[in-house]
């Protein structure tokens, strides 16, 4: 493999993000990402063998697996669990918001390949549900439903970015948030409903270290 060829797959990567993200996966062509990263249009096939392997590999390439391995020590202890996903997530939306738009987008359609998605995104989910569950075990959590909780509690995390949405700037009365306050506002408001004394909630003072994927 040339020392071209990594660089290349990059730019054709990264410019199918752009271009899924704004005019969604149906309605971008193989030409027109090619245009985009200023590739021959037989490169697609030669690298990844379609369009739809195009998608797959923007998904393992830009959702780091190992960043979450990294912080499984962080997953263990259901309190901090939480506040490390809601942390997560929300960087992650700030950072890559392309990815974020196109997630959303194959979540509504419930597309032919949503299970590109769902591989990713269920590991993160499912560490919640163990999570709540582990909390109620140990008296730390107090609900009744856990599936109405992981749906609430995952509701609080994916919905915040669509505040930012002109639909609802007629409801917004206050400044937005800075991504910390964003964080910590989540984080206290989700520990709050599931029944967390205030003194258990800790907090997580590195808001600003680096974690552009999921």
């Amino acid at each position: 493999m040339t020392q071209v060829e990594p660089e290349m797959k990059m730019r054709i990567l990264l410019a199918a993000k752009k271009l899924f993200a704004r005019q969604g996966y149906d309605g971008t062509s193989v030409r027109q990402i090619c245009e985009e990263a200023g590739a021959n249009v037989a490169l697609v096939s030669y690298y990844f063998g379609g369009k739809e392997n195009v998608f797959s590999a923007m998904f393992s390439t830009f959702i780091a697996e190992k960043m979450w391995e990294e912080l499984e020590d962080k997953l263990q202890e259901p309190v901090q669990g939480i506040r490390t996903i809601i942390r997560q997530v929300q960087l992650f939306k700030k950072m890559d918001p392309e990815l974020e738009s196109i997630i959303h987008q194959e979540m509504n359609m419930t597309s032919p390949r949503v299970e590109h998605v769902r591989k990713y995104q269920f590991r993160i989910w499912r560490k919640v549900r163990q999570l709540l569950e582990r909390g109620r075990e140990e008296g730390i959590f107090h609900f009744t439903s856990l599936d109405h909780t992981v749906f609430v509690v995952m509701g609080c995390i994916i919905f915040q970015e669509k505040m930012s949405h002109a639909y609802f700037e007629p409801l917004k009365l206050e400044p937005e948030l800075e991504l910390g306050e964003l964080i910590e506002q989540t984080c206290d408001f989700v520990l709050n409903g599931l029944g967390v004394p205030k003194s258990m909630r800790g907090g997580e003072p590195d808001y600003e270290s680096s974690a552009t994927e999921i």
